[in-house]
């Protein structure tokens, strides 16, 4: 889709990005709509058998974002998130404690404290947010010296042990 970022040439995305400052104006439609097409995904694979507390939201940048929002906005309850180089947005619109399925979600944010296209500020303002809507014992922040927009080993690792503690095997 066209990106009003990146003037407004067609990439791979799940909305607009209008800009890169936590004041910046949000595509609310885009990031809604954007919301419920995961949301679909999740119901598809509960009438396939898997229960929503056996899921696990995950991405990175926009992905991450979106998996944030969506986990909040859900009324399935989830495994966990895992939220990669981003941000949460539509923050504003939030209340102050989330009431809902999800209050005590486990959520993995990891920042790379050298980003140049989401800087770390994002991912601490985020995490901070999380932590006074959801069980903040449940929120996890982990930044990664010298990472920049992108992943890393550590940041793998780190993930896997997430999933592999949230989603424990099946007997």
């Amino acid at each position: 889709m066209p990106v009003s970022l990146n003037m407004n040439m067609a990439m791979p995305s799940w909305f607009d990005i209008i800009g890169l400052s936590p004041d910046s104006q949000e595509d609310e439609a885009g990031i809604k709509q954007a919301a419920e097409n995961v949301k679909a995904l999740i119901d598809q694979e509960v009438k396939n058998g898997i229960p929503s507390h056996r899921i696990i939201l995950g991405g990175f940048s926009q992905g991450g974002a979106l998996s944030l929002y969506t986990a909040l906005t859900t009324q399935q309850k989830l495994a966990g998130v895992v939220a990669l180089s981003c941000w949460l947005p539509l923050r504003a619109s939030f209340p102050q404690v989330l009431i809902g399925v999800n209050k005590e979600i486990a959520v993995l944010q990891c920042h790379g404290d050298c980003d140049p296209l989401v800087p770390l500020m994002f991912g601490s303002l985020t995490v901070e947010k999380l932590k006074s809507m959801i069980n903040p014992a449940n929120v996890t922040f982990r930044t990664y010296s010298g990472m920049m927009h992108s992943s890393c080993i550590e940041e793998m690792m780190d993930v896997k042990q997430f999933i592999d503690k949230h989603l424990p095997p099946v007997e």
